[in-house]
Order: C-alpha cells, then sequence, then structure tokens
C-alpha cells in the first residue's frame, strides 16, 4: 500500500531544495517540517548537475547526504527526475535538445522546460539519468514514490524544433498511411495547401496572419500530447524496475495540449496537482476578468484533475504570495486563506497537500514566489497557520479515502478541448458555457464532476449522474452518441448546448442538417444559426415563466417526430422560433438548448432538473460559501468553505457533528471571514 493516498489519514507535506541552502540549515529544517505536521518532502526537480555535472560522470553523494539524514529524521522523501531543467553543458554542446520558437529561433539555456521531447539526443540523456537515479536511490528508504519530470507542457506546450517536424512526420505516417489521405484530411485544396511528399511536411510554421490550416493544428495539437505521453512514459517504465512494493510514480499539474488520461493510465499511480488560488488576486490576473469567482475557480482544476483517477494530491498548496521578478504579481495570503485554499483541496477530493515550499528562495526568478517561511527562516504568521492546518487534518483524517459526490456532470473531450483553443468561433461559445455552468454549480451550492468521453467510457460509468451537460458538442462521434443514447435509455438525461454535431475529428463541418449525428438522438433540427450580434443585446427565452439567456451564439430548432419544443426565442429577428428542444428516449430524455450557458441560464438548468442544491436540506448558505460532499463506508462528510473577507451566516437544519470541535451544530451558525467547516452528517 502506497505511503500517500491509502485511505487511511490525510497527510502533509512541503517541497524542498536542499541544494539552494547550507548543509548546516538541513537538520534543523527537517526537525522544525516534522514539530509543524509535515511528514513527506519532495526534492530533486531542478537538480540535473548534482547527479551529473559534466557529461556521462555521475555523483550521488550530495543526495544521499540529505537522504541518509531524512531516514535518521524519519521525513518521507518523494524523489524527482530533474529532466525539467537540461544542464548547460548539454544545451552548449547539443542545440539539438532546445525547443524553438515558431520561426525557428532556439529557446536558450537560463530558464526552465527549454528542451524538446522529440529530440534523440535528450531521450537518450533522460534514458541515462532516469537509470542512474533509479538504480542508486530507489531502494532508499526514506523514498516512497518518485515524481516525473515538473509540470510537463507548463509554460510552453508548443514545440517547432527540426525534431519535433520529423516526429511529427511520423505520427501523421502513424496515422494516415499516405500523403493523400493527409490531404484529404487537412482539407489541403482550400488555398492550395496540398502537398506531394512527406518532406514538405512540418509542424505549423509562421504563416501570414498566422493562418495556419485549422485541421493540421488540431492534429498538431494531438501531436504535442502524444509526445508528451510517450515522454512520460519513458521515464516511468524505467523508473518501474526499481521501485519498492508501494512506491508509487506521480507527476504534478494539468497542462494544454496534453491528453492527462492517456498520460495518468500508461505512467501514474496517480496524478498530484499544483494549486495556486491566490493567483486570481495578482494584478494581472485573467481571472478577474472572466468570472466572478476569483480563487474558487481553482475548485474547477481541481475537478479536472480528481477526473482522471478519482483520489489525488496537491504536490504544491500556496503558502504565500506569488511572483517572479520578470511577472505575475499576488498578495500574501489572508489570515485563514492558507486554511480555506488547503480545505478547498481536500474538499475536491485531494488527501495529501504538500505546499510550496518551506523557504523562500533568495535567488533565481522566483524569490518573490513566497513559501511558509520567508528569506530568514523567522517565525512568521502563515507557519502558525500551517500548524493550525496539522491540527484540523488530524481531526478529519477520517475523510481519507471517502469520494466526492456529485449528481451533475459537464461533459468534455480532448478533441472538443483543442478544437476551442484554436477555433474562435467555438472558444467564444465553450469559454461562456464553461464559465456560466461553473459559477451556477458553486453559487447554487450544486457539485459537479468532469466527465470525459474517452474511447472505452461504458455507459455504466455514467449512470451516477442524474444530468450529464455537453455543452458544445462541435466535434462528435457516433460511437459518443451511442453511448449518449445507452446512458439516457437507462433514465439519465443529457443537455446539449448550440453547434452540436458541426464537425467530424478532422475538424472540417460536416454536410449534413445539424446537429448533425446529434439529430435522432434529440429530436431537433437546427435550420438556421447565427452569432449574436453586438446591436442585438441580450437574446431571451421563456421557459414557461422563466426568462433565460441564449447567449453568444444561437441555433433556430424545430423539432423532428417525437420531440417537443420547450421554450421559443423572445426577441430578434427569430422572435418564436424554438430555443429549446426536448425529447424522451427510453426512461431517460434529451434537451437541446440553441445557446451558450450563462450562469443565469445554468441555474435554471440546474433547478428544473432537479439537481440544484442537493444538500439544501442539511445545510444553507451563502453565494460566498462555497459546499461540497465527500462520502464513503466512513459516512458522509460536508465542507462548507467561506471565501469572502466577510462574516457569512449559514442554516443547519439537521444536527451535524463539527470535526474541528467534536460538537454538535444546529440552527445557525456564523462564520468568519475565510473559515472552513467540515461536518459529519
Amino acid at each position: 500500500m502506497s505511503y500517500l493516498l491509502n485511505g487511511d489519514r490525510v497527510i502533509m507535506g512541503t517541497d524542498y531544495y536542499p541544494e539552494h541552502w547550507d548543509e548546516s540549515l538541513w537538520a534543523p529544517d527537517l526537525d522544525r517540517m516534522l514539530e509543524t505536521g509535515i511528514e513527506v518532502i519532495r526534492i530533486a526537480e531542478f537538480s540535473w548537475n548534482k547527479f551529473e555535472p559534466r557529461e556521462g560522470e555521475y555523483t550521488y553523494e550530495f543526495f544521499d547526504r540529505f537522504l541518509d539524514l531524512c531516514q535518521e529524521k524519519g521525513m518521507r522523501v518523494i524523489f524527482c527526475t530533474p529532466t525539467a531543467t537540461p544542464p548547460a553543458w548539454m544545451t552548449d554542446k547539443y542545440p539539438e535538445v532546445l525547443n524553438a520558437r515558431q520561426d525557428g529561433v532556439l529557446y536558450r539555456h537560463g530558464a526552465r522546460r527549454h528542451y524538446n521531447y522529440n529530440s534523440t539526443i535528450y531521450q537518450r540523456f533522460t534514458r541515462n539519468i532516469c537509470e542512474k537515479l533509479g538504480s542508486h536511490y530507489a531502494r532508499h528508504p526514506a523514498i516512497i514514490g518518485w515524481q516525473l519530470d515538473n509540470e510537463i507542457n507548463c509554460e510552453m506546450n508548443q514545440f517547432y524544433s527540426e525534431s519535433d517536424t520529423l516526429a511529427f512526420r511520423e505520427f501523421l505516417k502513424a496515422k494516415y498511411g499516405t500523403v493523400e489521405k493527409l490531404n484529404q484530411a487537412w482539407g489541403t485544396a482550400f488555398w492550395n495547401q496540398t502537398y506531394t511528399s512527406w518532406g514538405e511536411v512540418y509542424v505549423p510554421r509562421t504563416t501570414l496572419s498566422n493562418n495556419t490550416n485549422p485541421h493540421e493544428v488540431l492534429d498538431y495539437k494531438r501531436f504535442v500530447s502524444d509526445s508528451a505521453c510517450r515522454w512520460a512514459k519513458l521515464q516511468s517504465d524505467i523508473l518501474r524496475k526499481y521501485l519498492k512494493p508501494g512506491d508509487f510514480i506521480t507527476t504534478n499539474g494539468l497542462f494544454g495540449d496534453l491528453d492527462n488520461h492517456r498520460m495518468a493510465e500508461e505512467s501514474l499511480d496517480f496524478m498530484t496537482y499544483d494549486s495556486y488560488p491566490n493567483m486570481a488576486y495578482g494584478l494581472n490576473s485573467h481571472f478577474t476578468e472572466t468570472t466572478s469567482l476569483k480563487d474558487r475557480f481553482w475548485s474547477l482544476n481541481l475537478d479536472e484533475v480528481r477526473a482522471l483517477k478519482g483520489t489525488f494530491g496537491i504536490m504544491e498548496q500556496q503558502s504565500g504570495a506569488n511572483g517572479w521578478n520578470t511577472g505575475m504579481e499576488a498578495p500574501t495570503p489572508r489570515p485563514g486563506q492558507i486554511t480555506l485554499w488547503t480545505m478547498q483541496s481536500i474538499a475536491h477530493g485531494a488527501d495529501y497537500v504538500s505546499y510550496f515550499r518551506w523557504r523562500t528562495s533568495t535567488m533565481g526568478t522566483e524569490i518573490y514566489w513566497h513559501g511558509i517561511l520567508d528569506y530568514s527562516g523567522r517565525e512568521n504568521r502563515r507557519i502558525r497557520e500551517v500548524r493550525d492546518v496539522r491540527d484540523k487534518f488530524r481531526k478529519i483524517s477520517e475523510i481519507a479515502g471517502t469520494q466526492y459526490q456529485a449528481q451533475v456532470g459537464l461533459i468534455e473531450t480532448y478533441d472538443n478541448k483543442w478544437d476551442a483553443e484554436l477555433d474562435v468561433w467555438h472558444g467564444s461559445v465553450d469559454r461562456t458555457s464553461m464559465s456560466g455552468l461553473y459559477s451556477a454549480s458553486q453559487h447554487t451550492h450544486t457539485p459537479v464532476d468532469l466527465v470525459y468521453l474517452r474511447d472505452d467510457t461504458k455507459a455504466d460509468q455514467l449512470k451516477k449522474y442524474k444530468v450529464l451537460f455537453y455543452p458544445h458538442a462541435e466535434i462528435l462521434t457516433q460511437a459518443q452518441v451511442d453511448l449518449l443514447e445507452e446512458y439516457v435509455k437507462d433514465g439519465g438525461t443529457v443537455v446539449f448546448g448550440c453547434r452540436a454535431g458541426l464537425k467530424d475529428v478532422t475538424g472540417k463541418c460536416v454536410q449534413q442538417d445539424l446537429p448533425g449525428l446529434a439529430r435522432t438522438l434529440t429530436g431537433t433540427d437546427v435550420t438556421e444559426f447565427t452569432l449574436v450580434a453586438p446591436d442585438e443585446g441580450t437574446i431571451h427565452v421563456n421557459w414557461d415563466g422563466d426568462d433565460i439567456e441564449a447567449a453568444v451564439f444561437n441555433d433556430e430548432l424545430q423539432p423532428l417526430e417525437g420531440a417537443t419544443v420547450l421554450a421559443r426565442y423572445e426577441n430578434s429577428y427569430y422572435k418564436g422560433v424554438p430555443a429549446l428542444i426536448g425529447k424522451k428516449t427510453g426512461k431517460g430524455r434529451t434537451l437541446y438548448f440553441g445557446g451558450a450557458f450563462t450562469e443565469k441560464t445554468a441555474e435554471v438548468f440546474f433547478r428544473r432538473l432537479g439537481v440544484i442544491a442537493p444538500a439544501a436540506d442539511i445545510v444553507e448558505a451563502p453565494e460566498g460559501c462555497e459546499i461540497t460532499e465527500r462520502a464513503g463506508e466512513k459516512g458522509r462528510y460536508l465542507f462548507v468553505l467561506n471565501y469572502e473577507k466577510t462574516e457569512q451566516t449559514i442554516k443547519l437544519h439537521k444536527p451535524v457533528k463539527d470535526l474541528y470541535t467534536g460538537e454538535t451544530l444546529q440552527g445557525e451558525k456564523t462564520m468568519k471571514p475565510y473559515e472552513t467547516l467540515v461536518l459529519k452528517v
């Protein structure tokens, strides 16, 4: 059984960099961590030179000393492969290992993640370092698991080196077989882009106004994901030869152009995430512009990582101010916010939380990315709060192993996710609906899961959800339609938004009446469609007295046989045209809505479909609080998190046990700013 995520208790850790500090600090730092409640540390993710200071010359003494000290003190260690920062001797002698901009200029040594996955030279060096580290360190008793690389695809998820072009060609050859089939899939007859040999095919290059072929770019995103997944598997396969029984392999973060499900299935025992909700308060934060949720929007990221393998860990949890000397500026967490964001992670399914970092770096780019301790290491408010979290962990540890509870699923696919990133029409509706649906789920206390449809997804996996939203299924496959039809026949409800069935898997628009493959399942015919013009204002829809908005893009609908008109547009030139179609199939039904989902619209759907606020019979709370539930054989547990800097009053309709204090609570309770509650029902 793994030391982490073992279902026994919630565990606290931190990230530590022994190479940054004088050895005289190691022992007192470890003692102080253990006294604070920290029992696991992550090390070595940026330390290649400590193992291979010159090509082919390997040294182990530095981390041998540190690991032996950890064993003496009783500290457990997650050891990392150091491949996120190739050393200067390598990048200088072998520039082929470097990534490049789209115009071909190499990213030089001096930052991090400046390599490319497809360099055969870098793959060789990576195999060597993983073999050396695995064979030497894996049996050390202090080590409990391994982290691959660091934040795969972070900062840069585009790769334009010569190695990437060569690998891209091989990827396409395996997928299409011939150049003729590639031309057909990419629609190269448009703008005379036809290829006559594989040597003419490159990764997307700089073009006029950057108008690259969208079907090429969609395949390129798939290629980047494939490269990253193969990169993780290269390392994982080597390390698994050396693991002790019970030791694990993980990696941290969720980043763009990466099929995290595939990576997790092929290479990881579980996923960990790096959670920095304080970035929402940064001076240049786009979260302030796109959502009112601010730090609560990180719950969506936690739901995303939970979608991979259920229970997960946090490898880097916010503990101080954010900032690089080159950018990113966010304030120090206010009193209570470290606890709040920690419990946010636990509430959404984490059983391990590791704070970034123990000591704030005095050098380098991250000198303003603060940890638990400041530069001098003196006692401060943050370490006192972490000690309070330690005490809370001991009191709530019975929740370990329980699962997050949701009756609503938000369907996602990687094809649609990537298409929305490169297609501005798709992106506009996708951003609106994801923000609207998630904001509504938060403010109405309606927990949701992210549900990825995969080639191996079974209908039984969907049955636990009363309602599934597939907001904008632009790229839709027959296998997905068949899967959803089986789910509906068994009693489920699927809600589609506008533009469903528009494209095939290449990203080309289908030559079918819309919504294409979804026509029969939804009983819907899309007769016309349009972006909502700015001078139209809000497009209103009347749903039996409920006024909802059909935002961004509108499909004009007509019912097919067996379907029913549920709502109509109230204004614009298509006033009176159906905007919402319902169809019963078996024990369940589908709904097709002709717009994107704003928060108010999503709230109405939650209410009318009977899934809003499932814990309302136990606890009511203002919009400023989040309510989530974890449950299992040990019991049912509710988390109430106050994200506001003001007091919030909640109502407890039934007696519940406060796990922090052991008291039984009922009636009204006033929560302090950023206060959290963990309640056993």
